[in-house]
């Protein structure tokens, strides 16, 4: 049986606190629901942005809630050869992010802590894992779904925020929320812009003036595709293939159209185009809703620099499990 008021001691209602070990965090979590409170985690792999601080403030508008946001650099995600070593990592500035945000808990262990020695067992994601980016990174969305998993096992949030941005993964996870039974309900929030459209990302430090300038081509191809939705499926795909190709400095991985579930596209209604490329070496991704074959002003949100600005609402929206 958890021990509530000890438990409770590791909490401080007022404050930031900061928790390595999973055992410990797992024991504050369950006495804070114990009284009533409501867990939201919001996992992150730190360098947080902007974007992160959307989640956040989300998160935190639900009532009687304690916001729980999780800093793990996770290796099982990163294929050979990519980002790993070079990912930023401060943990002291990502702290202050959300001592400044006004949140509660602070979930930050190592990579033994989280995974021990020897640890073999993982999480697939089925055929959609290994389309999109599953095609390209492959391995990656089991290390996704493995490390979100365990995470969801260790705090047992009412509710998880992700952002959009990555839109096949926040699939991928509300299909394991439905299919391993988990209790927690996995809520997307739409994507957070610069002012000029790109959506951030940790990673859009690595981009040097030329590449960011060169960056906004993706944002721009999406555009350009919503305001051709009202045309069809073909329309849509040429429209961002045109605004793509006028940029040399973009090696474009794919340019798919899909339903929202990330199957095949409809011929009308409510689809998503998903786009991948590199830029100087940055790998960046993004996406939108696009409405077929049918005029809707509210299909170009996902490209609007003031997208994720989030309305009064005291309860998540989109929350699916």
């Amino acid at each position: 049986m958890t021990d509530a008021p000890a438990a409770a001691a590791l909490f401080q209602p007022d404050g930031t606190t900061v928790h390595d070990d999973p055992a410990q965090l797992a024991r504050v979590t369950r006495a804070l629901r114990a009284t009533g409170r409501k867990i939201v985690l919001v996992p992150t792999m730190g360098a947080l942005h902007r974007g992160h601080r959307e989640l956040i403030r989300r998160a935190r508008r639900i009532p009687n809630t304690v916001v729980v946001v999780s800093i793990f650099v996770n290796p099982r995600q990163f294929g050979a050869g990519e980002d790993f070593t070079r990912y930023p990592r401060d943990l002291d500035v990502d702290v202050a992010v959300c001592r400044d945000e006004q949140v509660a808990l602070v979930f930050a262990p190592t990579v033994e802590q989280m995974y021990g020695s020897g640890a073999s067992v993982a999480v697939t994601p089925g055929a959609l894992g290994s389309e999109l980016e599953g095609a390209s990174r492959p391995g990656h969305f089991d290390g996704v779904l493995t490390v979100v998993a365990k995470l969801l096992n260790i705090v047992r949030p009412d509710y998880a925020f992700f952002g959009e941005k990555d839109y096949q993964q926040l699939v991928l996870l509300r299909r394991m929320g439905r299919e391993l039974n988990f209790d927690a309900s996995i809520v997307g929030i739409p994507t957070i812009r610069e002012h000029d459209g790109l959506a951030l990302s940790s990673r859009n430090a690595y981009l040097d003036s030329d590449e960011r300038a060169a960056a906004v081509v993706i944002s721009a191809a999406l555009a350009a595709a919503v305001h051709a939705g009202t045309a069809g499926a073909d329309a849509v795909l040429a429209a961002a293939r045109s605004v793509l190709a006028s940029e040399p400095a973009l090696d474009l991985d794919y340019l798919e159209l899909r339903d929202v579930e990330l199957n095949a596209a409809p011929e009308r209604g409510e689809a998503r185009l998903l786009v991948a490329g590199r830029i100087g070496g940055v790998r960046l991704i993004d996406n939108t809703a696009v409405r077929l074959g049918e005029p809707d002003t509210s299909a170009g949100r996902a490209i609007d620099t003031e997208a994720g600005r989030a309305p009064d609402e005291t309860e998540p929206a989109h929350a699916g499990s």
